[in-house]
């Protein structure tokens, strides 16, 4: 078991590890691929060179995060195949279509379209290039659809059904798995998001030509394109979140109630607006669960429910299958207990089906097969030994949820003010406090995007497919030994390739600095 455990925690984390450094170059090619459609759209429309030669400095920008997060992403995928067999055997005819997809549609579109984009300046017509360009910030876009049609589906496994012949899922319903409406709000999620990246990105390298007082006309301009879409995409960042709420209370209650500390929930559910997890508080006991708590009345049924007379459940009514009901009636469902002696009694059938199915008793076969179908809802907490393990690590899930929001407040903020700046207060635009407040800003986006990512995936633990597969049971037979050496080879990778990603980035800048970028070459 200590050596099943070993395994199981470091795959998780070099997965994490893959995931976080894959995720610090995504959303800046999908926002940034925006902003020079945008730029390349205004030099098409008025004839101005000085637009050309500011679109082509971004895209090559553009160009050179894009290629170290297509180095990262192939490794990421490679992974559910040499750590992830069993999970990969379980659910891959369904797991595996998204991710064909991606590969095949949206990478080939952007390969195909970013060559134009790049190579077609001077050798195609200005109108064919632009539709190039529109069409690799689609491919962009496409591209994490599909991928996040493949994560959603794992926090919420629709259109399949089990087939014990085979002991894996197979898809029957693509249209369920493609318009998953968890999918639909991750994928408008992560996209909007990326456009703040991106205009965090141009802000901060455009404080930066200011506050060297290189290049202040195209800086400028820069800086104005970059806060309106910033503002945008912020503003669609916060209703796509609310629509993530409504969706985590729907189908993943128990990563809603890490978030917020919450064991036990109540009608008109407060959300806590400051307050520090009891690190010594566990499901069923009298501690209090968080320290110093401030919070805002009925915000949290507000946020689940869009009703401020909602019942939110917290960790001990999950666990225990306690709800109340509009009309306050306490009602009780599945509670852990049952739903893990509903999954032993589903993986103890699928050995009977095996078993019968190797001496061809046909009878015994259909007898085990409705025996696996009526409990495999709960199939996978058949592999959890206590209703306990089934609850997240609540004090990260909890900071991290902190983290995003007071981060996505304050560039928010920012996006107002420089909003204001660039259209009334136009001085200040020279002042070196506001050039730092822009480059301080750039590390801000990335922390709030993680800590994004890090609610969504941690918050799901123990699950690799939400109630069907713990991530312990999805793991390939390999060593610890040989996890942990990949692992650290990877981190070595990742940091140089991350190292080089912002040498080359900082060295690009400089030399530009030193020269009219708006004058194209």
């Amino acid at each position: 078991m200590n050596d099943l455990l070993g395994v199981v925690d470091w795959s998780r984390a070099q997965f994490a590890l893959t995931a976080m450094y894959h995720w610090l170059f995504v959303p800046l090619t999908i926002g940034l691929s925006v902003i020079v459609a945008i730029m390349e759209s205004i030099y098409v429309r008025t004839g101005d060179t000085k637009w050309k030669g500011i679109t082509k400095f971004w895209m090559t920008l553009f160009g050179i995060n894009f290629a170290c997060g297509v180095a990262t992403g192939i490794i990421l995928e490679f992974e559910f195949g040499t750590n992830w067999s069993n999970y990969s055997w379980f659910v891959g005819d369904i797991f595996g279509a998204p991710l064909a997809i991606e590969g095949i549609v949206a990478f080939f579109m952007e390969a195909t379209f970013i060559a134009v984009m790049f190579f077609g300046w001077n050798k195609v017509s200005r109108r064919f290039h632009l539709t190039a360009t529109w069409l690799t910030a689609a491919g962009v876009s496409l591209s994490a659809l599909w991928i996040l049609v493949a994560n959603a589906w794992m926090q919420n496994p629709v259109g399949m059904v089990f087939d014990p012949e085979q002991m894996r899922n197979v898809m029957d319903n693509f249209t369920e798995v493609a318009f998953n409406s968890v999918a639909m709000n991750k994928f408008f999620h992560a996209v909007f998001s990326g456009w703040v990246h991106a205009a965090v990105f141009v802000i901060g390298v455009s404080s930066w030509l200011l506050w060297r007082k290189s290049n202040v006309d195209a800086a400028r301009k820069s800086l104005r394109i970059a806060s309106w879409f910033g503002l945008a995409g912020m503003i669609m960042t916060l209703w796509t979140g609310d629509g993530s709420a409504v969706e985590v209370a729907r189908v993943q209650p128990m990563k809603l109630a890490a978030m917020e500390g919450l064991y036990d929930g109540n009608v008109g559910q407060s959300l806590v607006a400051v307050g520090f997890v009891n690190p010594d508080k566990k499901p069923g006991d009298n501690l209090e669960a968080i320290k110093g708590e401030i919070s805002i009345p009925y915000g949290l049924s507000i946020l689940a429910n869009h009703d401020p007379n909602s019942f939110v459940p917290g960790i001990n009514d999950l666990i225990e299958g306690r709800t109340i009901t509009a009309d306050g009636d306490t009602v009780y469902g599945d509670s852990y207990a049952d739903r893990i002696v509903m999954g032993k009694a589903a993986r103890e059938a699928l050995a009977r089906y095996a078993e019968a199915k190797s001496s061809g008793d046909t009878a015994a076969m259909s007898r085990a097969k409705d025996d696996v179908m009526v409990n495999f809802k709960y199939f996978g907490y058949g592999y959890l030994d206590s209703a306990e393990e089934a609850v997240p690590p609540v004090a990260l899930t909890f900071y991290s949820f902190r983290v995003m929001v007071m981060a996505g407040g304050y560039l928010l903020l920012l996006f107002i003010a420089l909003i204001f700046i660039c259209y009334r207060r136009k001085a200040v635009l020279e002042k070196p406090w506001l050039h730092w407040l822009g480059i301080i800003s750039v590390p801000v986006v990335w922390i709030c995007s993680q800590a994004g990512w890090i609610v969504a995936e941690v918050g799901r633990q123990p699950w690799v497919i939400q109630d069907l597969m713990p991530t312990r049971a999805a793991i390939s037979g390999i060593t610890t030994g040989s996890v942990q050496l990949t692992f650290w080879i990877f981190a070595v990778l990742f940091t140089m390739l991350l190292a080089a990603e912002i040498s080359i980035m900082l060295r690009y800048i400089g030399r530009a600095s030193h020269k009219n970028i708006e004058q194209p070459e």
